[in-house]
């Protein structure tokens, strides 16, 4: 064989093996492309549900664009209802998980609850009944506490701030101790009726629950 077409034979080879290559590539990315986002069902009430916020400002969404820009790739899913309470959220709990439950869940209930006076051991077990199924399938949860407002009684007070402690030791889960930590005593970050954070309020909740949801979605739990 002469020299060129050793050399043309080569060239050809090293064509053909850059063109698997990039086969390859493709196939990869493509696989990548088609395989679904794990997903994070939010279970709450109206602070979930963004409640008197346009729809992008509301916390489901801000928490969406704080992952994505971290590169924490899940899809967050709005399960708010204003107004509910533990219960509700327990009766509706298997619809919001679907046929195809999610692989994580931020559980935000209870302060409802406590604005009606309802019994912290109801709250206790309806969170109970609510932890116990999400892991029966498998689900990963982060427990967003909430604090009594301080008109109920101290007894009212104490026991209701155990709740969330305590089902987290006992599930054995990661918890935020206060969901609207850093917003709830400051008025320019909550709405007209004082109880709703606004959009700046919003943010300030995303930025300091983001890292534990992180944390959740990555599997290191290490911080409870």
């Amino acid at each position: 064989m002469s020299i060129v077409n050793r050399r043309l034979v080569n060239a050809m080879g090293d064509a053909a093996r850059l063109l698997l290559v990039l086969a390859l590539v493709g196939v990869a990315s493509a696989a990548r492309a088609q395989t679904p986002s794990p997903r994070l069902l939010a279970l709450g009430d109206s602070l979930t549900a963004g409640f008197g916020l346009p729809q992008d400002q509301g916390f489901t969404e801000q928490l969406q664009g704080w992952l994505s820009h971290a590169g924490v790739h899940v899809q967050v899913i709005n399960a708010g209802v204003s107004g509910d309470t533990s219960a509700g959220g327990l009766a509706r709990l298997d619809w919001a998980m679907g046929t195809a439950p999610p692989q994580f869940a931020l559980v935000e209930l209870g302060a409802n609850d406590a604005l009606r006076g309802l019994s912290p051991a109801a709250l206790y077990d309806n969170l109970d009944k609510i932890l116990t199924r999400l892991k029966a399938h498998g689900v990963k949860v982060l427990l967003a506490g909430m604090y009594a407002p301080r008109n109920l009684g101290r007894d009212y007070d104490t026991e209701f701030d155990a709740v969330y402690p305590r089902l987290a030791r006992q599930h054995g889960v990661a918890l935020y101790p206060f969901f609207l930590d850093g917003v709830a005593t400051d008025a320019k970050l909550l709405q007209p009726d004082g109880m709703h954070p606004n959009a700046q309020g919003v943010a300030v909740i995303v930025e300091r629950i983001g890292p534990q949801v992180a944390r959740l979605i990555s599997g290191d739990q290490a911080a409870k």
